[in-house]
């Protein structure tokens, strides 16, 4: 099936309708033509008479959406729908239509409302949640095939290609983007903001969380004969959701984004901003620091003198040649040394981002988390979550991130950054923007995976963790940036700190790093787990 979608065409019947037949006289005739945004406009009601007397014709069939101002409610007399004239139907308030193919296509007309009564020009979020509820309770329930509304939906451009002057994140209809989030539409057409934007086709599933499903088009269309020559018509081709191969059907293209309303695992709440993320306490993990410990600790969390026959901790791997991390090494800069457990230590990075930026390290040689054994993989997750508690108490949230490639021996990076700069949703907007416009694949993974089940060891990848437990990953396949996770939190969007992307930009004298160990250890001392006062 085949069809045109138009933008606000406000009364410019002649030129809209002159250019479809251009057009089908050019490429053929297409099926329908769906006009949203705002169908009639403010100019004298002349040439729509000749259409609704019959006079002139439209060219194809024609179904529009309703009013989107007080002006033209008189148009619309029908909330059901109704024929306005040969060949030029109006759909209704909102609603499903279903073509002879098997073609599903939703509508909702008008602009969002939160107050009560609503204006016959615009939907509530009752209306919302009616239609999705009509659709999406049901287990079968896919997904339609075509979403039309007039308003964009709001966080569209979210992890997308620039949407020019529009800000997504101030325009739009947050219950559209709710609308949108439920009825996962194959193409989601609106207009209203006088500009073309076609979007990064997003996806409509979780990666590795949940089964692949279809991809979702958002194109905006501009008005009828706009002087920029913006376009207002989009040709599209479709065959209905339900005639095609299920496997067919779920296939990515190569340009998919993440989806752009889901932040923080949450989809966006219908009428209210997108809820801010839970800190994590610190008793969800090993162990718990507010607990007192009179003794050195042992990496199981028991009293190293209660038990009278303690086990021998087995001899860590060694590396192969010189290693500038296993901490038995000469190469090791031990003045960066700043806190030893049983498996690992943590260390001042060299050429921080900041004067906390820290390392945690495995004491023996491995390459990478996922070649950790299970004792060793127990205290990185302790110092993981001690870090988060230590940079929460000072009014910072901690990024960690891995790079298995072109390197050695593992290093955890922990960079702190302010609550005050940015947001956790933020952070992840700019690792997912930044590995797009690299042409790096970086996938959202469960809170509570292992790494261990996603790469083998030796695999090459790189790997972030958001203070809210949330995972991105990529598997590399070939080339890296070796600064990417550096790169990302030194930019203007997170650190502002560009010229310090390169580490080896940021290095400082020996006696300056050795002052700021000096200052983090006494700092950190409170919540050291390896020993008590």
């Amino acid at each position: 099936m085949t069809g045109l979608a138009c933008g606000d065409v406000e009364g410019k019947f002649d030129i809209l309708f002159n250019r479809v037949r251009a057009i089908q006289k050019k490429s053929g005739n297409f099926d329908l033509l769906l006009c949203v945004g705002n169908f009639f406009g403010s100019t004298p009601d002349a040439e729509w008479e000749e259409y609704k007397t019959g006079i002139k014709k439209a060219p194809i069939q024609t179904y529009v959406l309703g009013a989107n101002n007080q002006e033209t409610v008189k148009y619309f007399q029908d909330a059901d729908g109704c024929e306005l004239a040969e060949n030029i139907t109006y759909l209704g308030r909102k609603g499903i239509f279903t073509g002879s193919s098997g073609l599903q296509i939703v509508y909702l007309s008008g602009t969002e409302s939160l107050n009560e009564p609503v204006p016959g020009y615009s939907f509530s979020p009752k209306d919302v949640s009616s239609l999705r509820m009509m659709l999406c309770t049901t287990s079968q329930f896919k997904g339609v095939d075509i979403l039309l509304t007039s308003p964009w939906p709001k966080y569209v451009g979210n992890f997308g290609n620039s949407s020019g002057e529009v800000d997504t994140k101030k325009c739009g209809s947050a219950l559209v983007s709710s609308l949108a989030t439920g009825l996962k539409p194959r193409y989601h057409f609106a207009a209203l903001e006088k500009t073309y934007y076609e979007r990064l086709p997003y996806r409509n599933h979780i990666v590795l969380q949940e089964n692949a499903q279809h991809a979702t088009r958002f194109i905006a269309l501009a008005n009828v004969g706009n002087p920029e020559k913006k376009k207002y018509l989009y040709a599209f081709s479709i065959v209905p959701m339900k005639l095609m191969d299920a496997a067919e059907l779920v296939k990515q293209p190569p340009d998919v984004t993440e989806n752009p309303y889901r932040k923080s695992g949450q989809e966006v709440s219908i009428g209210k901003q997108i809820p801010a993320p839970v800190e994590e306490s610190a008793c969800q993990f090993f162990f718990d620091l507010n607990e007192k410990q009179g003794r050195k600790r042992s990496s199981t969390g028991r009293d190293s003198k209660s038990s009278p026959h303690p086990k021998q901790p087995r001899k860590p791997p060694q590396p192969p040649g010189p290693c500038w991390f296993c901490l038995a090494s000469p190469e090791v800069e031990k003045h960066l040394v700043v806190n030893i457990g049983t498996h690992c230590y943590l260390a001042l990075a060299k050429g921080g981002l900041s004067d906390d930026h820290v390392l945690i390290l495995p004491i023996g040689h491995y390459q990478s988390v996922v070649e950790l054994s299970a004792e060793v993989v127990e205290e990185v997750e302790k110092y993981k979550a001690t870090l988060r508690r230590f940079f929460k108490s000072r009014g910072k949230r901690c990024v960690v991130f891995e790079r298995n490639y072109k390197s050695h021996h593992l290093q955890l990076q922990v960079i702190p950054v302010p609550v005050s700069c940015c947001a956790t949703d933020d952070i992840k907007d700019a690792f997912i923007t930044q590995a797009q416009e690299q042409q790096i694949e970086l996938l959202e993974i469960p809170e509570h995976s292992d790494i261990k089940q996603i790469a083998q060891p030796g695999a090459a990848y790189f790997y972030v963790e958001l203070d809210t437990g949330e995972k991105l990953f990529h598997r590399i396949k070939k080339n890296f940036p070796l600064q990417f996770g550096r790169e990302v939190l030194a930019s203007e969007a997170i650190l502002n700190i560009p010229d310090k992307s390169d580490w080896r930009q940021c290095q400082i004298s020996k006696e300056d790093e050795e002052t700021l160990a000096r200052r983090f250890r006494k700092d950190f001392e409170p919540f050291d787990f390896t020993v008590d006062d």
